[in-house]
């Protein structure tokens, strides 16, 4: 199989591979309503969208989980009847907050133990273009970066992700990339996002930093030619620069199967200390302490237009993000007590 064409996210072209524009589809208007109660109780307000979803629990310990069952058998019908919103790159928020969002929790909160810093610096509102360092072999880091954002944001913010093109490639990982938000990185899907006032996420190292050796560690790669920096400068969103500390260790990669890599269409064909040796339980990640750091924003809307178009000016701001993140990784990796605690 041939390799993986990866695309550039300074690449201008309009990606390929794009999900049609996707109907938005939405249950017919209801009006609004109360529930009756008892003789010398409040009536129980209903949501205008769907009053007949509306429950009211009784009082108790039993309340919570009554809401909790029928908020889940009203989210089913939801799905079996269509009644839900999708947008135009495939991104299904409702299923990302109630399903994906509870998957990757624990694994956020009790196996890495994700620590957020400086989540203030994310605008509340508006477009920002958050630029965050690579690494961990599987992009793990992409996924716990989204979970930082969206329950550590005071604004309950979603993270969109621009990824490679090889991630919608692979069944089942394509659809439920497109379901999270995520979407292909170029320059045109990230633009469109920005302008829309969403928050993008892009990890400008790609596969040479998450497939780079354990002893290259923290080192950042290339950031290429400066592409987020042009977006984010037609877009007139603040850059976040962002560190994670904790990923480059929860998969050593400490050899690469070049061979096979190329057989299977991959960039790299990873060997850890346990992986492939201990079959299956050789992929579980090792439960390393993560650190997540959002630096001072960097503000772009100064600039005039022909300011995106200027290749000195792309090489400085790049440079500029490039050694902010570095230099907050080094001081997080002193401030560490140990990989694991």
């Amino acid at each position: 199989m041939a390799d993986a064409k990866v695309i550039p996210f300074d690449d201008d072209r309009s990606r390929s591979g794009a999900v049609p524009r996707a109907a938005r589809r939405r249950s017919p208007g209801r009006g609004t309503g109360s529930v009756s109660a008892l003789p010398g109780q409040p009536a129980a307000s209903v949501p205008p969208e769907r009053p007949e979803e509306a429950v009211v629990a009784p009082e108790g310990a039993g309340g919570g989980w009554d809401r909790r069952i029928a908020g889940g058998l009203a989210f089913l019908r939801r799905r079996v009847t269509g009644e839900y919103d999708v947008d135009e790159f495939g991104y299904d928020e409702e299923l990302t907050d109630q399903v994906l969002m509870s998957m990757l929790r624990p694994v956020y909160e009790k196996y890495f133990r994700v620590e957020v810093k400086g989540i203030e610096n994310i605008p509340s509102d508006g477009g920002a273009l958050i630029v965050s360092n690579h690494s961990g072999t599987l992009p793990l880091d992409g996924l716990m970066l989204q979970v930082a954002v969206h329950d550590n944001h005071p604004a309950g913010r979603h993270l969109r992700l621009l990824a490679a093109d090889l991630v919608f490639m692979l069944p089942v990982v394509n659809e439920l990339a497109r379901k999270a938000g995520h979407t292909l990185a170029c320059a045109e899907d990230a633009e469109r996002l920005l302008r829309q006032g969403e928050v993008v996420g892009v990890m400008p190292e790609g596969f040479k930093g998450i497939g780079k050796p354990f002893g290259e560690r923290y080192k950042l790669q290339r950031f290429g030619r400066g592409g987020f920096v042009s977006t984010a400068l037609r877009a007139g969103v603040p850059i976040v620069p962002c560190s994670i500390v904790g990923a480059e260790e929860i998969y050593p990669m400490i050899g690469n199967a070049k061979t096979l890599a190329r057989l299977l269409g991959f960039p790299y064909f990873p060997i850890t200390p346990t992986f492939p040796w201990l079959g299956p339980l050789g992929a579980l990640p090792l439960p390393t302490k993560w650190t997540i750091q959002f630096g001072e924003p960097i503000a772009t809307d100064g600039y005039p237009l022909e300011a995106a178009e200027d290749p000195m000016l792309m090489f400085n701001l790049t440079d500029q993000v490039r050694e902010q993140i570095q230099h907050t990784l080094y001081k997080l990796l002193v401030q560490r007590r140990s990989v694991f605690f």
